[in-house]
């Protein structure tokens, strides 16, 4: 998942089921190339058939991203962390470059020392938030919806001083 092509199929296969050549069509990417990161994604277990298709006397499978679906517990390796905080970042910075002007957000950065039951209740409170946008994600350019970037990542640190 530490990819960013991955990250942004996950957030559109959260608003709609697609097919490898619709993904590929909306990431400018060649059908090859997005097959082969939608593999990737359906080996790992984050997305999920969601119907066929016929298209051009063939059948197109179309994909799911299914936001209540427990994550496979290897995406929770401590070790492949850095990898998704990388892609995150990167993801990020692509994303900000497409910040309309006058938009309206929020953005923060922080390293502090809070109570724990500040960080818990932040933390449930960020997570019921993202649970919301991604339920009611819709697909792309639906009439009458917003595109908008959410990356988030909340954790507790260890007490050293780097």
């Amino acid at each position: 998942m530490a990819h960013p092509v991955r990250l942004r199929m996950l957030s559109l296969l959260t608003g709609s089921a697609m097919s490898a050549a619709e993904l590929a069509r909306e990431l400018d990417l060649t059908q090859a190339n997005a097959s082969y990161h939608l593999r990737s994604l359906v080996r790992a277990g984050l997305v999920t058939p969601a119907g066929e298709e016929r298209v051009r006397g063939g059948v197109a499978k179309r994909y799911r991203y299914d936001v209540d679906a427990p994550a496979p517990p290897e995406l929770k390796d401590a070790a492949s962390e850095p990898l998704f905080a990388e892609a995150l970042a990167t993801e990020l910075v692509r994303r900000s470059r497409q910040r309309r002007p006058e938009a309206r957000g929020i953005t923060t950065d922080a390293e502090l020392w809070v109570e724990e039951d500040v960080f818990l209740d932040a933390r449930d409170r960020i997570g019921e938030a993202t649970q919301r946008l991604h339920r009611a994600a819709k697909p792309p350019r639906t009439e009458g919806t917003v595109r908008v970037s959410a990356t988030v990542s909340m954790f507790e640190m260890e007490e050293g001083t780097s």
